[in-house]
């Protein structure tokens, strides 16, 4: 096991757990095959990645990320009111329901029905863990330079 840290430029392979504050796991990595990420490339967010700074192989931390370092606060401009039409492509529309919309750079954008009614259907663009204070467990198993290939 090498002392290397954590920092950019660093692969790290590690076990994680994210948990809401009631304690309900949301993801982990614990009982899986390990999540493997290079530091800096964008994949992680970068409150969490900050959490794993400077950690060496061996660390296990659990961290509390809020929602500004998370997935940011819960947006009310987020939330759209569509046409029920827009949505007669789809059986059976329920709340709930993560459904992916085309954004205006041709992406997909996923949102979630949260209200359905005769004339509207209310879909959420918020990030489902925005405004959430979070709960961030990792246990590092490798850390290595980053390779060219």
């Amino acid at each position: 096991m090498n002392n290397l840290k954590i920092s950019a430029g660093t692969q790290v392979s590690l076990h994680f757990a994210l948990l809401l504050e009631d304690g309900e796991t949301v993801d982990s990595t614990f009982e899986k095959e390990p999540a493997r990420l290079t530091i800096g490339d964008g994949n992680l967010p970068e409150g969490f990645e900050a959490c794993i700074h400077g950690l060496v192989a061996g660390d296990q931390k659990t961290f509390t990320v809020l929602p500004e370092k998370a997935f940011g606060q819960h947006n009310p401009s987020n939330v759209q009111q569509l046409a029920r039409a827009s949505f007669a492509n789809i059986d059976e529309l329920e709340e709930g329901m993560i459904i992916g919309f085309a954004d205006k750079a041709g992406g997909e954008l996923p949102g979630v029905i949260t209200e359905i009614n005769e004339r509207q259907v209310e879909v959420d663009f918020n990030h489902p863990l925005a405004g959430r204070t979070l709960t961030f467990k990792v246990e590092i198993l490798d850390v290595n330079p980053v390779t060219l290939q």
